[in-house]
């Protein structure tokens, strides 16, 4: 009886221990899926900001655009004029 009695309390403390162990396990997920979401929110902000500054980008490149086709005509030009072999 005295065995019986030991193998029933080492069950129930292994028992005991097993729901706290899952208890830890669920806190430590809900923190780390907390951090995962600050990050994510983060993550979000910086594509937010980093797409406003591309798109403002896009439209400064569409403004200067004409006018690079123009300067390089006017290179060209220059250079053509400015050659060794047409001296």
């Amino acid at each position: 009886m005295n065995l019986r009695f030991d193998i029933q309390t080492i069950a129930l403390v292994l028992a005991w221990a097993g729901i706290a162990c899952w208890g830890i396990c669920f806190w430590w997920m809900h923190r780390i899926s907390s951090r995962q979401d600050t990050m994510l929110k983060e993550l979000h902000e910086m594509t937010e900001r980093i797409e406003q500054i591309s798109k403002e980008g896009h439209e400064l490149m569409r403004d200067v655009h004409p006018q690079v086709g123009e300067i390089k005509e006017h290179v060209e030009s220059v250079k053509e004029a400015v050659s060794p072999e047409k001296s």
